[in-house]
C-alpha cells in the first residue's frame, strides 16, 4: 500500500520470546543480535522497499519466565514517510512450560515509526466525484500476543488493540485503491462501508525449525493476516529457509512468497514509477549474537 503497507510486525510482529532455562542461566540472560539483510520483510512484504536493511535486537529473559524485547530496524522513508527511516518494536510478556513439549507465552507489544505520518482522504463525495475529508495518521500499532507451542513447532496469534494496524484505516486503504486502481469500483465499495480503523486485526503465524545437523537448520513459516474492516488487505505469506552457523555468524537464505487480493496496496511510488513490495524472492542475511 502506498505509504501504508498492511503487512506486519510483525511483525512479523511477532514477539521473539527467549526460553530462559534455569539450567542455562542462574537468574537472567540478555542477548543482543545485529542483522544485515538484502531485504527486510514483515509478513512477506518489504519494509525496506526491496533494498538492504539492518536490524538490532535486544532480548532479555528471567528464569521466572518473564521476557522483554526491543528491536530497531531501518525502513524505507518512501513507505514510512519521515526523516528518520526507523522502525521500533518493544514487547514484554511471560513464557512457561516445557521447551521440549508444550509451552506457552503471552505478552503485549508496541510497534512505532518515529516521525512517520501520512495524509489520506477518509470519504468520497459521489456528487462532486472526488475524495474528501483528508486527515493525517501514523503507522504505530499496539497488540496482544498469545503463543501455543510444542517443541520446535510454534504457533502465534496477535490481536491488534490500537485504532490502526500499521496505519490501516479508510483513508489509507480506500484512498490507495482509489489512486492506483484503474477501475474505481472496489475503492468506492470500500468507502461505502464507512469511516473505520483496523482495531481487531488478527495475525496468525506457524513456525518450525528443523535441525539438519549441528550447525544447519531448515526454517518453515506460514502466516495469515485478517485485517478488520478491510478484507482487501488480508494477506498470506510463506517462507522456506536455511540457516547455517559458521565463524561466529548465522548465515541465512530464505525464499519468501506472498499472496494478497489487492496488489495495489503494496505498490510504493519510487521515482517515476511504482515498486512492488510483495514480490516473491530469495533473501540473504547474516547476523551476529553478542
Amino acid at each position: 500500500m502506498t505509504h501504508t503497507k498492511i503487512a506486519a510486525a510483525f511483525l512479523a510482529v511477532g514477539l521473539t520470546m527467549v526460553r530462559a532455562q534455569a539450567q542455562d542461566v542462574v537468574s537472567y540472560a540478555v542477548d543482543t543480535t545485529v542483522k544485515l539483510t538484502s531485504d527486510l520483510r514483515t509478513r512477506g512484504t518489504s519494509d525496506s522497499n526491496n533494498k538492504p536493511a539492518a536490524r538490532a535486537t535486544v532480548e532479555a529473559a528471567h528464569e521466572s519466565g518473564l521476557i522483554a524485547l526491543a528491536e530497531f530496524s531501518s525502513v524505507s522513508t518512501k513507505q514510512f514517510p519521515g526523516k528518520y527511516g526507523l522502525g521500533v518494536l518493544a514487547a514484554g510478556g511471560y513464557r512457561f512450560g516445557d521447551p521440549d513439549a508444550w509451552h506457552f507465552g503471552a505478552g503485549l507489544g508496541r510497534e512505532f515509526f518515529p516521525g512517520s505520518r501520512f495524509v489520506a482522504p477518509h470519504d468520497f463525495d459521489l456528487g462532486a466525484g472526488e475524495p474528501t475529508n483528508f486527515r493525517s495518521g501514523d503507522y504505530n500499532s499496539t497488540f496482544a500476543i498469545l503463543e501455543v507451542n510444542y517443541g520446535a513447532l510454534e504457533g502465534r496469534v496477535v490481536d491488534v488493540i490500537s485504532n490502526r494496524y500499521r496505519g490501516a484505516d479508510t483513508g489509507s486503504v480506500c484512498g490507495t485503491m482509489l489512486g492506483l486502481m484503474a477501475d474505481p469500483t472496489r475503492a468506492l465499495e470500500c468507502y461505502a462501508r464507512g469511516d473505520h480503523g483496523s482495531r481487531g486485526t488478527l495475525l496468525f503465524d506457524l513456525d518450525y525449525k528443523y535441525p539438519l545437523n549441528g550447525t544447519t537448520s531448515l526454517i518453515l513459516h506460514g502466516g495469515y493476516q485478517k485485517v478488520r474492516n478491510f478484507k482487501e488487505a488480508n494477506l498470506r505469506d510463506l517462507r522456506v529457509g536455511i540457516t547455517h552457523s559458521a565463524w561466529g555468524f548465522e548465515w541465512s537464505a530464505d525464499w519468501v512468497g506472498t499472496w494478497d487480493p489487492v496488489r495495489e496496496l503494496y505498490l510504493v511510488p519510487d521515482g517515476s514509477g511504482l515498486r512492488a513490495t510483495d514480490n516473491n524472492k530469495v533473501i540473504a542475511s547474516v547476523s551476529r549474537k553478542f
